[in-house]
């Protein structure tokens, strides 16, 4: 996976709790250990909708 430009990194921010994000592999993350909030990033696009809305999402289609 093609990691996000840095200018990109540098304006996201988490929808939910306002942390900057950085790219681990597949994922966009916020915060660290067990109270980090993990966004996926699928086609190059980031996902960052909170996780109850991207089950639904996918429920809908």
């Amino acid at each position: 996976m093609p990691s996000l430009s840095p200018e990109l990194l540098s304006i996201l921010r988490c929808p939910e709790t306002g942390a900057p994000l950085h790219q681990e592999g597949d994922e966009l993350v916020a915060g660290t250990g067990d109270s980090a909030v993990r966004y996926p990033v699928e086609d190059g696009i980031p996902l960052l909708l909170p996780a109850s809305l991207r089950d639904a999402s996918r429920t809908a289609h």
